[in-house]
């Protein structure tokens, strides 16, 4: 990974313009008349994550809508204070981690000008499939991280080092993380580290011991489901790739994965229909050449299913 943009500036118009370049746009006023503005932004790309060491020199207010992407600030000294959505006021302080979700509209209060930060925006769909790959089937209800988490200790701490690691890996040119044979499996390391660090609903599922791992029929049925979900399956035939009884696959999904065979069927389908549709350009596909393509052909059931598990409609995803 190498620095894509070193920038100082004494301008809040250009480091307003920068952020909403390379992160989120946004309206930014300086909030103390006392202290000079002056910007340092060294900010750098790591597949589908973006990372910046921060500050700004005074303290500074921000304006975003929804973010659109999950989104991380490592507090190393100052504070920070935001509201995001419906939620009240939350402060973050050095020694601390800001998260953000995809959804609600985000105002920084305030961001301190003896903060620095490491800013992490996370694309959305890499975070959720990583998830979906760990637990091994897709992920039915939005990833909601608890708001603030320790970065001085336990997997806090450890994710927050392998970020600064990456970030000093931005100042130097040829570094060994920029080359592609690291890249990517540092990116899955970036994603996977934060979903053991911050609080969500999945985080003890990602934890559990390797003894409650899914038996060999499950994972067989699984991979020949995410291989081919297309494929037109029955239970019957999916008992045929586990290699057991119709019965006893029903049981072990219901007991391992948390819904039946066909069930984990539709919600994979739904899954590769929602990554088609958000990495459409205008005019590229309809939704029901995308339907159609990932094995659903009631398009009115399919349009329920879809909105009660992304909660919008296809046509609003492919509109972006």
């Amino acid at each position: 990974m190498s620095v894509t943009t070193s920038f100082r500036t004494s301008d809040v118009d250009e480091a307003r313009d920068l952020i909403s370049a390379t992160y989120y746009s946004n309206a930014m006023d300086v909030a103390d008349g006392t202290r000079p503005f002056a910007a340092r932004f060294d900010i750098g790309r790591l597949g589908a994550l973006t990372i910046g060491d921060m500050s700004c020199g005074t303290d500074v207010r921000m304006r975003f809508g929804e973010l659109g992407s999950y989104h991380v600030n490592i507090l190393l000294s100052g504070e920070v204070s935001w509201r995001q959505g419906p939620a009240g006021p939350t402060t973050a302080t050095s020694g601390c981690a800001a998260v953000y979700q995809p959804v609600g509209d985000t105002v920084l209060d305030r961001w301190s000008g003896d903060c620095r930060l490491l800013a992490v925006k996370l694309d959305r769909a890499a975070l959720e499939g990583r998830l979906e790959q760990l637990l091994g089937r897709p992920v039915r209800a939005p990833v909601t991280f608890g708001p603030v988490f320790d970065t001085t200790r336990g997997a806090g701490r450890g994710w927050a080092r392998l970020v600064r690691t990456v970030v000093e890996d931005l100042r130097e040119d040829g570094g060994a993380l920029s080359h592609p044979l690291t890249a990517e499996p540092l990116q899955e390391a970036i994603v996977s580290g934060l979903l053991l660090a911050a609080e969500h609903r999945y985080r003890d599922r990602l934890t559990e011991p390797v003894g409650r791992l899914r038996p060999a029929p499950v994972k067989r049925v699984m991979d020949a489901v995410q291989a081919r979900p297309e494929h037109p399956f029955t239970t019957a035939s999916l008992a045929a790739e586990g290699r057991v009884g119709v019965r006893r696959l029903q049981e072990a999904f219901r007991h391992y994965v948390g819904m039946s065979p066909m069930a984990y069927v539709r919600d994979v389908r739904l899954a590769r229909v929602h990554e088609e549709l958000r990495a459409a350009g205008p005019g590229e596909r309809g939704v029901s050449e995308v339907a159609g393509r990932w094995g659903f052909t009631h398009l009115g059931r399919f349009a329920e299913q879809y909105r009660a598990r992304y909660g919008e409609l296809p046509s609003q995803t492919l509109r972006g």
